[in-house]
């Protein structure tokens, strides 16, 4: 089964993306890497900052792998680069 999520792009994912946010749908059940993997289907130049991009599903950090995610629709689903600062 899928459901529509809400996907926020900070920094540098939203230079990669060209948007800030948007609505894409998904299986409700799927590895954060799964997650990911469509993520970079959708926007292919995501895949630069991978090795440094944490995801947040409902605001609590998730690491790309094989934790499993049981989404609901209109979750929101946050892609988070390194923020420099100084």
């Amino acid at each position: 089964m899928s459901c529509e999520v809400v996907v926020l792009y900070f920094a540098k994912s939203a230079e990669l993306t060209g948007v800030r946010s948007e609505t894409i749908k998904v299986s409700q059940e799927l590895t954060s890497q799964q997650l990911w993997d469509e993520l970079v289907h959708c926007h292919p130049r995501l895949c630069v900052i991978r090795d440094q991009v944490v995801l947040a599903v409902r605001q609590e950090y998730v690491v790309i792998g094989d934790e499993l995610l049981i989404l609901h629709p209109g979750d929101e689903v946050a892609v988070i680069p390194p923020i420099s600062g100084g």
